[in-house]
């Protein structure tokens, strides 16, 4: 199955847009984590997209991976309502993503450059971390200091303006606090680094 999205899709395919193959057991302590960055081979597409949430969540997930030409193709589907994307190779790091299903039309909004749809918070899971051209250009592609902006595993909040108001939004900003990424424009989230 192909949908058709802008070609910003591919360029962008982490944020906005996995860990291995099979699902972690429920650790002692009840806590059920994705498989380390560095354990994931990022090579495989569907491994890699699963890294990007817990396993709980990946394992049940639609895998979808985006074309040159912007178009999206489904590799896995999912009964979960969240969708994965595998690491983006046009950035240094690794960064997978995975969103519930208010996140994905926030960020098929953000791909196609259309405006985001209003009352849709939604979650995202990047346990691979991320790396950004620009924390305020939605759209960089290459940094303009050539500093990749580099964030640890992280969860991101879409959609909620008075979240992104009380939070610093700057172009270098401390990525181990909370911060939003692409304030001032309509793509504007938080950033919320975890362990």
């Amino acid at each position: 199955m192909r949908v058709h999205f802008s070609a910003m899709l591919a360029a962008a395919g982490s944020l906005l847009l996995v860990g291995c193959n099979q699902s972690k057991p429920v650790e002692a302590n009840g806590a059920d984590k994705a498989p380390a960055a560095a354990a994931v081979d990022h090579n495989d597409p569907i491994a890699s997209a699963m890294a990007a949430a817990p396993a709980v969540i990946a394992q049940d997930a639609t895998i979808i991976q985006a074309a040159a030409d912007g178009s999206m193709t489904t590799l896995r589907a999912g009964n979960n309502g969240w969708t994965c994307m595998p690491d983006n190779p046009k950035t240094p790091g690794h960064d997978p993503m995975c969103m519930d299903a208010n996140a994905l039309k926030w960020a098929e909004a953000w791909m196609a450059k259309k405006t985001p749809p209003a009352d849709n918070v939604g979650l995202m899971y990047m346990l691979a971390g991320g790396s950004d051209a620009s924390n305020m250009d939605p759209y960089g592609e290459k940094p303009a200091d050539g500093k990749w902006v580099e964030t640890g595993p992280h969860v991101m909040i879409v959609g909620s303006d008075s979240l992104n108001k009380i939070y610093p939004a700057t172009a270098a900003p401390d990525t181990k606090k909370p911060y939003v990424m692409f304030g001032g424009t309509p793509y504007a989230h938080m950033m919320i680094p975890i362990d």
